[in-house]
């Protein structure tokens, strides 16, 4: 008597947002830096308040208590993007022995994944889009982080600048200002050459080993606090993002999961799919350099 088994089944949901977290998280450090949090809706909200400005605060003894004006929360909102990849392997291709990797299914699958985590990685800190709702004919867009903070710094006078240290100490100190403590300057990798530079400025020396020379900074320290340069693949290039990433989460309506479709022929077709966004808890709290050349 032939036994119906999960060998034989179609339309099995496989879990593979653990394999996504795992494949070369240095890729996507923007994914790797910050906490995940689920949603339950394709559009969540949440509320975003600050401190009111400090003031002369003095009273006359025994006068009567006056009430302040209480500012109300701000409401914010994102939408969940449907991210997603297909691919199909016919029977021979599995079964053939190929070199370099157990199936091909196995393959595909590797790369997929780590395709569709670039993908998201780009659609967060990649390109600069507000928040499209999207219909039926019409895909949502998720508003990327460049929508999700307030606090910026054009590079300069013409369309597009050089980075300088001076324009990311002065972004530095407005954010200090503002009560934010950013510890990430995540830049696109042109820009950690730059950055790089900083070192052989005027008046400062650095250390040359025999056999080594070392141009790289990996952290910066200001009077405002301590940056740590992240370098993005993915980084928008007109863009330097001054992050706490504590105060970013990524948003899954619905983990990334591989689901057999129903076969068709000789072939599986696999579909790698996930319903994910971006927050960012407080605008202000970050923030970015903008028209960088």
């Amino acid at each position: 008597m032939a036994t119906y088994t999960t060998y034989t089944s179609v339309g099995q949901a496989e879990d593979v947002s653990s394999l996504i977290a795992m494949i070369s998280p240095t890729a996507t450090p923007f994914q790797s830096m910050v906490k995940n949090e689920k949603t339950t809706a394709r559009t969540f909200e949440w509320m975003e308040d600050a401190l009111r400005a400090s003031a002369d605060n003095k009273k006359v003894e025994g006068a009567d208590a006056s009430t302040i004006t209480i500012a109300p929360t701000t409401l914010r909102s994102n939408t969940c993007q449907i991210i997603a990849e297909a691919f199909a392997v016919s029977g021979t291709a599995d079964a053939v022995k190929t070199h370099g990797r157990a199936t091909e299914t196995a393959f595909q699958l590797s790369k997929t994944l780590k395709v569709i985590k670039n993908d998201y990685e780009r659609a967060m800190v990649g390109i600069s889009n507000a928040v499209a709702a999207g219909n039926a004919s019409t895909a949502r867009e998720m508003a990327s982080v460049s929508a999700m903070i307030s606090t910026t710094l054009d590079a300069g006078s013409n369309s597009t600048d050089a980075l300088t240290e001076a324009k990311l100490l002065t972004l530095h100190q407005t954010c200090y200002t503002n009560g934010s403590e950013p510890s990430v300057f995540m830049i696109k990798p042109a820009d950690a050459t730059i950055v790089a530079g900083f070192a052989t400025a005027t008046g400062r020396n650095r250390e040359i080993d025999a056999k080594t020379l070392t141009n790289v900074i990996d952290v910066i320290l200001t009077p405002f606090g301590e940056l740590r340069t992240v370098i993005n693949r993915q980084n928008l290039s007109t863009h330097g993002f001054l992050i706490d990433p504590s105060m970013f989460k990524t948003v899954s309506l619905r983990p990334f999961t591989r689901t057999l479709l129903a076969k068709n022929g000789d072939a599986d077709t696999h579909n790698v799919v996930g319903e994910v966004s971006v927050k960012h808890s407080a605008f202000s709290d970050s923030g970015m350099i903008t028209g960088l050349s």
